[in-house]
């Protein structure tokens, strides 16, 4: 396949896409999230085939829930893990919320004695990624999706730079006992549908208004006909692109300086008018 960075969903179209196939344990998508269900002695899913290379690349996801504890005696788990065909050797950032912990692993049989563990903060810890680069593999979180902390780094594990097109993306979900409820990921290697919005441009109808401040122009030259006349007090403000209808309307700021480079040009009065000095 490709670089697991190139991997991109929002979860949006309610459907899970091709490439979450091997999705297990009730995954779905709904309301816009990948959706895992937190049952006891359970394991739910998002899964995509081995087909993904981590070496050079990163994957991040957006985390709106971690399962609750909901009577749990050991753990609530919500994870976020890049695994290969050997079991029990993968890359995790795992969430436990009956202990209140976020751990940045490197397993191996599932186990790791180095892992890197912290209080889980919904808030702090609201985005995850996981990424190689410069021989290391750096595990990080983030509050928003844009500015990353690194809360872990070590040396590239060999699996991950021979597993070429050989690796998968996991979003899992379990509990060792306790009361069902679920964990929900969003926005997997793709901005918050929050982020900002630029508008280009505005059409405006019914009661819309649209105030413009750009850059002033000023008008440096007219041609006036008979009683024709130019106010040049005030400098222009433009509008790039505003349609505008029914009862909207369109203000302009001005610049108060004024203008002392303008001509006015005023053309011969035409037969048949009525005129007053310069002529008479």
């Amino acid at each position: 396949m490709a670089l697991i960075g190139t991997l991109v969903d929002t979860f949006n179209d309610n459907v899970i896409g091709p490439e979450w196939g091997n999705s297990y344990g009730g995954a779905t998508e709904t309301g816009g999230r990948a959706r895992l269900p937190c049952v006891a002695g359970q394991y739910s899913g998002y899964q995509t085939a081995k087909d993904w290379t981590l070496a050079g690349s990163s994957a991040y996801v957006q985390l709106p829930v971690a399962a609750a504890a909901n009577g749990a005696s050991t753990e609530a788990q919500t994870a976020f893990q890049i695994i290969q065909a050997t079991a029990g050797t993968y890359l995790s950032i795992n969430i436990n919320t009956v202990a209140g912990t976020i751990r940045f692993e490197s397993n191996v049989g599932y186990t790791d004695g180095s892992a890197v563990s912290l209080t889980y903060n919904s808030s702090t810890h609201a985005w995850l990624r996981i990424r190689e680069t410069g021989g290391n593999v750096l595990w990080d979180t983030s509050t928003d999706g844009s500015s990353w902390t690194n809360r872990r780094t070590l040396a590239t594990p060999a699996w991950v730079t021979s597993g070429t097109n050989a690796l998968a993306v996991e979003l899992l979900s379990y509990r060792n006992n306790g009361s069902t409820n679920f964990s929900e990921f969003d926005n997997f290697n793709t901005a918050a549908s929050s982020a900002a919005v630029y508008l280009m441009s505005a059409s405006l109808t019914a009661d819309g208004a649209q105030t413009a401040a750009l850059t002033p122009s000023a008008v440096l030259g007219a041609s006036l006909d008979a009683s024709g006349s130019l106010d040049a007090s005030a400098t222009q403000a433009a509008v790039l692109t505003a349609s505008l209808s029914a009862s909207s309307r369109l203000g302009a700021q001005t610049d108060a300086a004024v203008r002392d480079d303008l001509t006015t040009h005023i053309s011969e009065p035409h037969s048949g008018w009525t005129v007053t000095g310069p002529w008479i």
